[in-house]
């Protein structure tokens, strides 16, 4: 996996596309003393980082499909006022169910599923720190979002939003205990994962890498591990102190019994808003790592971006009561989230800032990637705007549990996360598979999808402002224009990712026929994040571990 000479150290990497095809057959997988598992048995049991990215990343593309097609049973009972498909206790199992799948099934594995694939390769480690721990991780998110599933099948289901807010939640009878055991296995996976990136940036980097030499992609990364180890673990008391609310008899969260529902909504947010940041943090690294290859230049500043990613995650922690303005609390609460959430605007526009000065005069190009970064960055800024309308507490109870939350949040996950989850799929799919993807399609993905979800979600913020309430299958008649509006835009956005999936299964299967070389992407090597003399990283560029080049060697003449 990796040599030492005898001079100094070097470290290449062993994943480039000419020998993807024979790495199944020289790494190891399943256990080391009885020989290599055969068969499906093989990726039950494989502790390779790439075939455990691999199943992270295929779950994630399933999880994004059931997700979407609960999202396209709401927006088909919202095409026209009254009751038309589903029953409103089935419309409410969809907004939860929605929800929940999509963020632990389909946003974060797939940042696993790459996290597993590259910072190896990108810090020159032969494999991630805790391999067996690795493959466990999967297969109990596998567990827990097939937990949740069951739900459904339990009287009325899980039908009290994702948030799971008390008394509502306390109301549903089966599905409770199902659901929470499904978020602690969750929880667990992710905490598991965020252990082993630890493990693996801090202890396996090359000989003579530094921190500071890192791939953004990576940073960011190793800032989102530890954001999850601390705060899912809240997560998991909130919902165990539900659990025993309602099968104990203690009175944490009910008012008739001592307790405060308002209490759950403190528990709850200061898990809930540094997930949300667990959910874009990657992405940032990825738009760090896509948009200086296709402009041509180094990332403008490199230091800045690591700090404002340092910054945000710090700031998380102090923003969470922006989520509760209406619940009476005092005037100087209000303030002090309110200027606590402003000033998270800060690192993000630094971040937005070096992400535009990095295109300014570059020799761009405009392959699939680069459409979706530069589509993220358009759509993102958006969403990062009403979220400062939002953080205007005066304003928020006008706009709190509105449709414009909804198109708020959405424009920062769909465009942003999800977009360059896709972005990151057709920038790498040549190294994961040997083969080019077919490029006019992809262009044709990204043009349908830009303009269908602006159709989408838009209107939503007129219909939040006009006052139309979130999470209700009914509404009054003079929503109805921008409504059915917003539902084409939904069933546009949702035909349209079949393209993806059709681009992905082409690829595997061989694609355009095109192999791909150590230089897809021209000037990956060059622009991608410098170049490596030696140990003479020019910063704040860091080492082009994530361009399709083989990894340059590294010497050193520091004693290991």
């Amino acid at each position: 996996m990796s040599a030492f000479s005898a001079k100094g150290y070097e470290v290449k990497d062993h994943n480039t596309p000419q020998h993807h095809h024979d790495d199944h057959h020289d790494d190891h997988h399943g256990d080391d003393h009885h020989g290599p598992a055969k068969g499906w048995l093989r990726w039950v049991v494989t502790t390779n980082h790439k075939d455990i990215g691999t199943l992270y990343l295929l779950f994630s593309l399933v999880m994004f499909f059931v997700g979407g097609a609960m999202a396209m049973i709401i927006r088909a009972e919202l095409f026209q006022p009254g009751l038309q498909l589903v029953q409103p206790a089935f419309f409410n199992n969809m907004t939860t169910m929605h929800a929940l799948v999509m963020i632990f099934g389909a946003v974060m594995p797939a940042f696993v599923g790459l996290a597993n694939w590259l910072i190896p390769m990108m810090i020159g480690a032969p494999d991630m720190a805790l391999p067996r721990m690795n493959n466990m991780s999967f297969w109990m998110l596998v567990a827990g979002i097939t937990l949740l599933f069951s739900t459904l099948f339990m009287g009325d289901g899980l039908g009290a939003g994702w948030t799971m807010y008390p008394p509502l939640v306390l109301q549903t009878k089966e599905a409770l205990p199902f659901g929470i055991f499904s978020v602690h296995l969750l929880g667990i996976s992710s905490i598991m994962g965020a252990i082993n990136i630890i493990a693996t940036i801090t202890n396996l980097r090359a000989p003579g890498m530094s921190l500071w030499q890192m791939p953004i992609f990576v940073w960011t990364w190793l800032i989102t591990a530890f954001l999850l180890i601390a705060v899912m673990p809240v997560f998991a008391g909130a919902v165990t102190m539900l659990l025993t609310d309602k099968f104990f008899g203690t009175s944490f969260f009910s008012a008739a019994g001592g307790g405060d529902p308002v209490l759950y909504q403190h528990i709850f947010w200061f898990f809930g808003h540094p997930e949300v940041y667990i959910l874009i943090l990657p992405t940032f690294g990825i738009a760090s790592t896509i948009i200086p290859v296709f402009s041509r230049k180094p990332l403008f500043g490199y230091l800045s971006m690591v700090g404002a990613t340092i910054m945000i995650a710090l700031l998380s922690f102090v923003v969470w009561a922006h989520h509760m303005f209406s619940v009476g609390m005092p005037i100087s609460g209000e303030l002090f989230f309110m200027w606590a959430t402003i000033a998270i605007a800060i690192p993000t526009a630094v971040k937005v800032f070096n992400w535009i000065a990095t295109m300014w005069e570059g020799a761009m190009t405009f392959e699939t990637p680069m459409l979706f970064s530069v589509g993220f960055v358009v759509l993102f800024t958006i969403g990062g705007f009403t979220g400062m309308m939002m953080a205007l507490a005066p304003l928020d109870f006008q706009y709190h549990d509105t449709y414009f939350i909804v198109a708020h949040f959405h424009y920062v996950l769909v465009p942003g996360s999800i977009f360059m989850i896709i972005a990151a799929t057709y920038f790498w799919l040549p190294k994961w598979t040997g083969f080019m993807y077919n490029e006019r399609i992809g262009k044709l993905h990204f043009w349908l999808s830009a303009i269908s979800v602006n159709v989408l979600f838009f209107p939503q913020h007129f219909l939040g402002l006009a006052g139309m309430p979130r999470r209700i299958p009914d509404y009054a008649i003079q929503f109805s224009d921008w409504n059915m509006i917003s539902s084409i835009g939904a069933f546009v956005f949702g035909v349209s990712q079949l393209l993806f999936l059709y681009v992905v299964i082409d690829c595997i299967r061989g694609g355009t026929g095109i192999k791909a070389t150590n230089e897809v992407w021209d000037g990956a090597r060059q622009y991608g994040g410098g170049i490596v003399e030696g140990l003479e990283w020019t910063l704040p560029s860091p080492p082009p571990y994530h361009t399709f080049t083989e990894a340059p060697e590294i010497k050193s003449t520091i004693p290991r």
